[in-house]
């Protein structure tokens, strides 16, 4: 059980720490969308966020896939770039069909999912089993993933609720904010890159 809630913790901390404010960035633009009435439809499209970044941490903290972690890092600000100016472009138009959305969020938590690997790996070193602790800090990643989304539906009802911020204006405010943010931390990423 103890060593259960240190990798846990370890999952929960990654995820919420102000330092990987990467994969914050990501789960707000896919939850701005959607006001607190459409929690289902968010509930899928963070499952399928979820599938896919379970997928290939595990792949890749057993050593079956072996991505370039310069490739992955380059990679990840991308899909925050991709998720945000879809919301730009989709914010005056209701949420729908979730299809394209859901794949997309599929494929984007493969790549955040190699990210997270990258940490874990480090972690643990030349441990035997690995299958524990990849249970434990995923879980520790649900976590505080869940929680993120919860504090952006919050966000949303109070704003909504108490200033009368339209969801559309809502959507492009935080959407604009992370695209520059990730266009931000993607340059860095190519900078040290051709640095090297």
């Amino acid at each position: 059980m103890n060593d259960f809630w240190l990798w846990f913790t370890t999952g929960f901390r990654h995820i919420i720490d102000w330092n990987g404010y990467d994969h914050i960035c990501y789960i707000a633009c896919l939850a701005v969308l959607f006001p607190l009435q459409q929690w289902k439809q968010l509930l899928v499209l963070i499952t399928a966020f979820t599938i896919g970044h379970s997928l290939t941490l595990a792949l890749s903290t057993l050593h079956v896939i072996s991505p370039p972690q310069k490739i992955v890092e380059c990679l990840i600000p991308i899909t925050i770039l991709s998720t945000a100016a879809y919301n730009i472009y989709s914010r005056n138009k209701k949420v729908k069909s979730l299809t394209f959305n859901y794949v997309l969020a599929l494929v984007f938590g493969c790549i955040h999912g190699m990210g997270f690997s990258y940490l874990l790996k480090s972690l643990l070193g030349k441990s035997e089993s690995i299958t524990g602790p990849l249970f434990s800090f995923n879980i520790g990643l649900e976590t505080g993933q869940l929680l993120i989304v919860a504090g952006v539906l919050f966000v949303s009802l109070f704003l909504e609720s108490f200033f009368k911020l339209t969801r559309k204006n809502y959507t492009f405010f935080v959407s604009s904010a992370v695209f520059g943010i990730a266009l931000l931390l993607l340059i860095q990423q190519i900078s040290l890159i051709s640095y090297e």
